[in-house]
């Protein structure tokens, strides 16, 4: 199973395929897209979604996986990232790929082995999972990698 694995969002949105061959969880790619805030919103929308689109024409994933949009204090943010999630689910539709969502709890434990892990912990544990070698990277790339493994994990 090969998935393609999203950590929504617009100034940064976080993108990682990974893949289950012969028992074995391996990344395939991992990055962040990031959009200027000086561009209107409906344009770092169409980059974050044109970037995927990419992405399925590249890999070929089985899925699309992401993560659950939880309650936000600043509600402004959390209604750009839920259209910006709506957007991705029209990618997945239009692409007749499956989609697995999960809550940030659900992808702790799936990826550090406990639901109330930092992003250190994660991080850390994933580095343990996979091979990794790129450094650098950013929470949200981080955090679509965890996402991916997640489903891996629950979508056998």
């Amino acid at each position: 199973m090969k998935v393609l694995a999203i950590d929504p969002g617009y100034g940064r949105c976080g993108v990682a395929v990974v893949e289950k061959t012969n028992g074995r969880d391996r990344l395939v790619h991992s990055d962040c897209i990031e959009t200027s805030a000086k561009d209107d919103f409906p344009e770092r929308l169409a980059a974050v979604t044109d970037a995927c689109v990419r992405l399925i024409e590249t890999y070929g994933p089985n899925a699309l996986a992401m993560e659950r949009l939880f309650f936000q204090k600043n509600q402004k943010t959390a209604m750009r990232v839920a259209e910006v999630r709506g957007a991705l689910l029209n990618v997945a539709a239009q692409a007749n790929l499956p989609v697995f969502e999960y809550t940030p709890g659900q992808i702790k434990s799936a990826a550090a082995g406990f639901g109330s892990a930092d992003k250190r912990a994660v991080a850390k544990m994933l580095h343990a999972l996979l091979s990794i070698e790129k450094r650098g990277m950013l929470d949200d790339e981080y955090d679509a990698i965890a996402v991916g493994v997640t489903c891996l994990a629950y979508e056998r």
